[in-house]
């Protein structure tokens, strides 16, 4: 009996102590991430190279558990060496900044721990879900339709590759590949690399992804779709899908969706929109033409996590067809988790139209964020983007040493610092190769310092140039001047 207390009253101890724990967690994250991750004046990063960190870090998992203040000791040095991508001056990928209702929705999430596969484990989830996927629906210009929240626009890239095959080949599902003809597919030079991971995990084939040529400014060149759709028929390969993409990575260009879809209904091919990128531009009654002719697509991705700022991951699938597609493509109707004769509407039950079994609930971040901003104030976070990347371009065109590589159409800012050592010699013949080593070394002195993060990258035949991104809520003019006072200072020597 005694033994019976004793266990009782330390397992109530441990509540309590873990209670206290998590609550010095929760102050430790307003602080150090809510506070200090978007302070401007703060380091982005306290960069370590990698053995160094490994020194500084007690990464080294033990038999016996640790004490309460060795683990806030631990969870600060996570905090203390990780990069804070809610800064301001964090700009090194396509997603930034903090939303504090879309963190509440987070938490929220990660505290209840359950999953999207049935209704009777997420019933709040599962509605709140299909209401986000009708509006987003609703804002591509669909009246009915389907959808799914996705790990990401990869997988719902390769969500559409799938459906697109299986629709015209159904038996696939069951035959496998031994089913299928020679499948080919097409997509834009600038495409996301994703599209021929998808093509590689479905056994298509990487060979089997047509790239067709861009114009001038990254656009899919729709005569040019046309000409390789013909070629493809003429080699008795079988066209099947054309992904276009509303919002490249590099150059944020959007492809030509309504002339693209008049291709794809003229030779009956599932029309995909990659949309990850630039779907939020949806929101604004100023930039929603970007998109014209999305309503025409037969599915579209689009990540709220990138120009939103919901966090990740929160990545949606978007389906016209209402026929039950999905399910019908991905069902394995497992008796044990999606029976038939449950107590409520088993159409509920999402899990069955899901690659996975176990599925994240990405809905609430998106959900709560859109209740507390409105569409309005979505519509205003997408427009003031598009404002300060007009800001920045304006004054990168007034600097001595900044050059716009092309201008910009989204808020994709891409550019070279030119160093005064450089300038006025385009015409020697290392001018190039010089060139192409300039981003590289400003960008190792600022992750160093820890007073910003701008990506570079080659492109063609183009050398190494900055990318900007503008998108995080919190940036302001301040900051994007900061961005050009810094380059020139970290670049002034070269």
């Amino acid at each position: 009996m005694m033994g019976d207390k004793h266990s009782l009253y330390h397992s109530v101890q441990d509540t309590t102590e873990n209670e206290q724990f998590l609550e010095q967690v929760f102050r430790i994250i307003l602080e150090e991430v809510v506070r200090k991750g978007t302070d401007a004046r703060e380091k982005i990063c306290n960069w370590k190279d990698p053995e160094e960190l490994q020194s500084l870090l007690d990464l080294e998992l033990r038999t016996s558990g640790e004490s309460a203040d060795k683990l806030l000791e631990y969870c600060q040095d996570v905090i203390r060496y990780s990069v804070k991508t809610d800064h301001p001056r964090f700009s090194n990928q396509l997603f930034s900044g903090l939303d504090q209702h879309a963190l509440a929705g987070r938490m929220i999430t990660e505290a209840l721990n359950t999953s999207m596969a049935t209704y009777e484990t997420a019933p709040v989830f599962v509605l709140m879900e299909e209401v986000l996927l009708k509006k987003l629906r609703e804002l591509i210009g669909w009246q009915t339709g389907d959808g799914i929240f996705c790990p990401g626009g990869s997988i719902s890239n390769m969500y559409a590759m799938n459906l697109a095959r299986y629709r015209t080949y159904p038996d696939c599902k069951q035959k496998g590949l031994w089913a299928l003809p020679k499948l080919v597919a097409f997509t834009s030079l600038e495409c996301h690399y994703s599209i021929q991971k998808a093509a590689a995990f479905l056994g298509i084939g990487t060979d089997n992804i047509v790239l067709v040529q861009v114009d001038d400014q990254g656009k899919m060149i729709p005569e040019e779709l046309e000409r390789e759709i013909c070629e493809a028929k003429s080699q008795d390969r079988v066209p099947f899908l054309v992904s276009a993409t509303c919002g490249t990575t590099v150059l944020g260009a959007f492809d030509p969706v309504d002339e693209i879809a008049s291709v794809c209904k003229k030779h009956g091919l599932w029309l995909h929109v990659d949309a990850t990128w630039g779907g939020s531009a949806l929101l604004s009654r100023q930039h929603r033409h970007l998109l014209n002719g999305i309503e025409r697509a037969d599915s579209v991705s689009w990540n709220a996590h990138k120009m939103l700022a919901t966090g990740l991951q929160c990545a949606a699938f978007l389906l016209k067809d209402k026929s039950d597609l999905l399910k019908q493509c991905y069902c394995a109707n497992a008796s044990y988790l999606f029976q038939i004769d449950k107590f409520y509407d088993i159409s509920y039950d999402t899990g069955d139209k899901s690659i996975q079994c176990g599925r994240k609930v990405d809905c609430l971040k998106f959900w709560l964020m859109w209740k507390a901003n409105g569409t309005e104030g979505l519509e205003k976070r997408v427009d003031r983007a598009f404002s300060l990347t007009k800001y920045l371009v304006e004054e990168i065109k007034k600097r001595e040493g900044f050059h716009l590589v092309m201008e910009p159409e989204f808020v994709n800012i891409c550019f070279w610092y030119i160093p005064p050592c450089l300038r006025g010699k385009e015409e020697c013949d290392d001018y190039w190769e010089r060139l192409g080593k300039v981003a590289p070394v400003i960008k190792e002195r600022m992750v160093k310092k820890g007073s910003m993060m701008v990506g570079y990258q080659p492109h063609g035949s183009k050398v190494n140039f900055f990318r900007q991104i503008v998108v995080n809520p919190s940036a302001s003019e301040d900051d994007m001047n900061f961005f050009l006072d810094e380059i020139e200072r970290l670049g002034h020597d070269l």
